[in-house]
C-alpha cells in the first residue's frame, strides 16, 4: 500500500472537523444543569470540562470537504483507543485501536485506490495490523484519540452568541452559534453539559453528533490480522 494512504484521508478528516468546530448539538431547557443561563464563553468552557472528564463517547455524522462527502461512526474510549468506520466518497475502512496497536480493514475500493489492484487482491476482506504510533497506519490512530479529537472539535472558533434551546438526539440543549465560521455547537442542558452536536451551515453543510457519553465500549483485536511490519521486512 502506498504511503499516501497514511496521510490523505486522516488529513481531510481532521481538516473537516476543525472547519466544523463550534458546530451543532441540540438540546436544552432553562432548568436542568444551569448551563443555559451562562454566557457563551462559560457554556463552551463547561462543555470542554465535561467532555474532558468523560470515559467514552460515540461520534457519528457526515460532512463535506471541498464537496467530497465524509462520514464517520466511531466509539471512543479515553486513553484506550476506539473502533468504527470512516468513509470518504466511495472509499471506506473499518479501524480498531487497542492500546499501542491499530487494525484496519479497507473496502476493495479503498485498497485498490491506495495500493493498486495487487493490494486490493492481497488484502481483500483482511485486517491489517501496525503500531499505533508511527509506522504505516500510525497517523490513522489519531482519529480514535478521544482527548485530541474533542480538543480539535471544540478549540477553534470565532465570535460566539447564544441561541435558543431545543432538543437534539433526545437531549435538551442550548445552541452556541459561531457567527464567524457559520457553525453551531449544541450543549446539553440536563445532566453534565456535554457537547451533543456540531453543525456546519452553508455550502459545506454537515453535522457531528456525540452520544452515549460514559457508556461501556468493548475493544478487542480482530483475529488473523496481517502484520505490516513483517510484510515490509520480507519485501526487503
Amino acid at each position: 500500500m502506498q504511503r499516501r494512504a497514511i496521510t490523505l484521508l486522516p488529513a481531510l478528516l481532521v481538516l473537516a472537523l476543525v472547519l466544523l468546530a463550534i458546530g451543532g448539538c441540540g438540546s436544552s431547557s432553562s432548568s436542568g444543569n444551569g448551563v443555559a443561563s451562562k454566557s457563551p464563553s462559560e457554556i463552551l468552557a463547561a462543555s470542554k470540562t465535561a467532555a474532558d472528564s468523560a470515559s467514552s463517547v460515540h461520534v457519528s455524522g457526515s460532512l463535506k470537504n471541498n464537496g467530497t462527502p465524509i462520514t464517520l461512526n466511531l466509539s471512543l474510549v479515553s486513553g484506550h483507543g476506539g473502533r468504527g468506520q470512516i468513509s470518504q466518497g466511495s472509499l471506506s475502512f473499518n479501524l480498531i485501536v487497542v492500546g499501542d496497536t491499530i487494525y484496519l480493514k479497507g473496502s476493495p475500493a479503498f485498497y485498490s485506490h491506495f495500493g493498486g489492484s495487487a493490494a486490493a487482491q492481497l488484502f481483500q476482506g483482511k485486517w491489517l495490523k501496525a503500531p499505533a504510533s508511527g509506522g504505516e497506519l500510525g497517523s490513522l490512530a489519531t482519529l480514535t484519540n478521544f482527548t485530541q479529537l474533542l480538543a480539535q472539535t471544540l478549540a477553534s472558533h470565532g465570535t460566539l452568541v447564544k441561541g435558543s434551546t431545543s432538543t437534539v438526539a433526545g437531549t435538551p440543549v442550548i445552541e452556541l452559534r459561531d457567527t464567524s465560521n457559520n457553525g453551531s455547537l449544541f450543549v446539553a442542558t440536563t445532566g453534565k453539559p456535554y457537547p451533543i452536536q456540531i453543525v456546519k451551515h452553508g455550502s459545506e453543510t454537515g453535522h457531528i453528533t456525540f452520544t452515549d457519553w460514559d457508556k461501556p465500549v468493548s475493544l478487542s483485536a480482530p483475529p488473523g490480522a496481517i502484520d505490516l511490519s513483517q510484510l515490509e521486512q520480507s519485501a526487503h
